[in-house]
């Protein structure tokens, strides 16, 4: 499922030939391509079809060569001159378009048009300051199919096109998911020429067009002298070439790259470096695929456009999945709801959803309840007269950004900002408010962790680093298995009980009759992983008194070692937020607990160090 870019204006389609100022970027920008470059190998050579952004006139190399240099000319970026000791000064930093300026066309064809025996595999070639990576594709051309001779269908002529390859020239210390990326986009236009090369012969007649302007344009520059780049008038007359262009500028902009190729296939290609930049820094794409795993039935799906705008996006040919999630989805539905109320399997919503992330499009949130902790980001845009504090002001009349921002300024419940005697309109709006801005990462939300920390006791001076963790509390079942999925609804406060499958084994742990012996064994059998000091200090405790507290105490015990956050161990034991609360409260001695963000979502809050 891809989606829509939005078409530009007409002056946007009349320069879209030109040469756009954007194809020249900061030196050092390892997530965008320098060069796009389509080559062919075939019976009449290697030949560079195209290539983009093409080198300036006024550089060429063969004009250069005709000039003579004067040893009193001024110097210009990336000449090095040795004075009469025969030292050579330091060389100033090349921009990343004279990178590949340095290659000429012939250099560039036959270094990049691999022999056959390479194709279908991942290309990748370093040079000096500048990494090639392309996937090199043989055509298998049809046979050819029989008609008189005064048919003058193409389909009688054979082709001459061996294989062709769409390269990216990147920069030679290009992170290796950026790598990793470029290839799969080039594979995937590969793919797509191929099968319209069998289908009509497409890339061979736009191969011909291009190669027909080449010649035109070298006919002219040996009769006028004057140099000019074959590829500019190419853009106006093929296809293939805009395409190419208009996949350039979209991976340097951003990243998101959608094309028709023939005006029939689509391809659509997504680059995580360009999307999911937070703070001025990218998100590696392996700790945004760790973050989607981790999706789990209590999170949120967070939009981040409006559901018309989302929709207005989408192709004719979407899943109906994809459309049903986005009317039903909501900031106050975790997945496992929004799975019943979309009437969607709940691995499909999973799946949808990490699509939508993946995309942009979406962020992963706990769902809002009052009970949920929010404070102002350190990475949130403050300032009085800043855009989105405009935006603020347009959409919410009567309430303005930095006020709004400054109540967060310190840690704060939405429980603290309800009024009884306030219309419910206005709880509506500040739930809004918030929504805005966790859309625009202006707030980050902090959980509740808690940590075993039993005082040493004389002999041993210090406490173990590594205490052997049980591998699961006695017929409960395991945190790390989105398999058994329970129902619920968060959305309210204290009252967010979610019934959970293992219950029906858990309830055992729980039997009344207090000192049975079944409960003592299940006790002492969940105290097992503890140190014989630890246990001693938790036992000495009032709390541990009751068999009841000790119980529960000693069930949650693997959710005190400050992994798990509160809402967490609510949703896997089916307890409410009051009962953990008056627990923590009851063992205080030896809990210490701690806010801060949820290492899942935490990603999408604040850039990585």
């Amino acid at each position: 499922m891809m989606f829509n870019t939005v078409a530009g204006s007409p002056e946007d389609r009349q320069s879209m030939y030109s040469q756009s100022p954007n194809s020249v970027y900061r030196t050092g920008d390892k997530t965008s391509p320098i060069s796009v470059i389509l080559v062919s190998s075939g019976s009449r050579g290697n030949k560079l079809l195209f290539r983009y952004p093409f080198q300036r006139a006024a550089e060429c190399p063969s004009s250069l060569a005709a000039k003579q240099r004067s040893p009193y000319a001024l110097l210009t970026t990336g000449d090095v001159v040795e004075d009469l000791d025969g030292d050579s000064r330091e060389q100033s930093p090349l921009t990343d378009e004279q990178l590949v300026e340095g290659f000429s066309d012939i250099i560039l064809a036959t270094i990049l048009a691999t022999k056959s025996e390479m194709c279908g595999k991942k290309f990748e070639l370093k040079i000096d300051n500048v990494r090639f990576v392309g996937h090199p594709t043989l055509l298998q051309h049809p046979s050819i199919v029989q008609v008189s001779k005064t048919d003058p269908s193409p389909k009688r002529e054979m082709p001459t096109m061996i294989l062709f390859s769409v390269v990216f020239a990147l920069r030679a210390n290009a992170d290796p998911s950026v790598i990793s990326c470029m290839h799969n986009l080039s594979r995937r236009i590969a793919i797509a020429l191929q099968h319209e090369e069998r289908r009509c012969q497409y890339l061979t007649r736009e191969a011909k067009l291009m190669l027909a302007v080449q010649d035109e344009i070298t006919t002219m520059t040996e009769t006028d002298g004057s140099p000019r780049s074959p590829f500019r008038q190419i853009l106006p007359k093929c296809k293939l070439a805009r395409d190419l262009k208009e996949a350039y500028d979209s991976l340097c902009t951003t990243g998101v790259v959608r094309l028709h190729i023939n005006n029939w296939l689509e391809v659509s290609f997504c680059l995580p470096h360009k999307i999911h930049r937070i703070g001025g820094a990218y998100i590696p794409p392996e700790a945004l695929e760790r973050s989607l795993k981790a999706i789990r039935p209590y999170h949120a799906l967070l939009l981040l456009e409006s559901e018309k705008a989302l929709l207005g996006q989408l192709p004719l040919d979407c899943s109906p999945a994809m459309v049903r999630l986005i009317k039903t989805c909501s900031a106050v539905k975790n997945l496992q709801q929004l799975a019943q109320d979309a009437d969607l399997a709940l691995l499909q919503i999973f799946q949808i959803a990490a699509h939508l992330v993946y995309w942009g499009k979406a962020i992963i949130i706990y769902p809002l309840c009052e009970n949920n902790v929010y404070m102002l980001s350190p990475h949130a845009n403050i300032c009085l007269y800043s855009s989105l504090a405009e935006q603020f002001a347009q959409q919410f009349a009567g309430h303005d950004l930095p006020s709004m921002l400054a109540k967060f300024s310190l840690p704060v419940s939405l429980a603290e900002f309800r009024n009884p005697l306030e219309a419910p309109a206005q709880e509506a709006q500040l739930i809004q408010m918030v929504v805005w801005m966790l859309q625009r990462r202006l707030l980050i939300q902090l959980h509740t962790y808690v940590c075993l920390l039993v005082a040493p006791s004389e002999d041993e001076p210090r406490l173990r680093d590594e205490d052997p963790l049980p591998a699961a509390r006695v017929g409960g079942r395991s945190l790390s298995t989105p398999s058994a999925l329970s129902f619920g609804s968060p959305t309210s406060s204290d009252d967010m009980t979610l019934t959970s499958p293992s219950m029906d084994n858990s309830s055992a742990e729980l039997l009344p009759g207090g000192d049975s012996p079944l409960n003592k064994r299940m006790t002492e059998t969940l105290l097992a992983s503890l140190s014989e000091h630890e246990r001693q200090v938790i036992l000495n405790i009032p709390a541990a008194q009751n068999p009841e507290d000790l119980r529960m105490f000693a069930r949650l015990l693997h959710y005190f070692r400050g992994h798990h956050h509160l809402e967490e161990i609510m949703y896997n034991e089916n307890m409410r937020r009051s009962q953990l609360k008056t627990l923590f409260d009851k063992f205080r001695s030896v809990l210490v607990v701690t806010n801060h963000e949820d290492p899942i979502i935490s990603i999408f809050q604040s850039p990585m160090e």
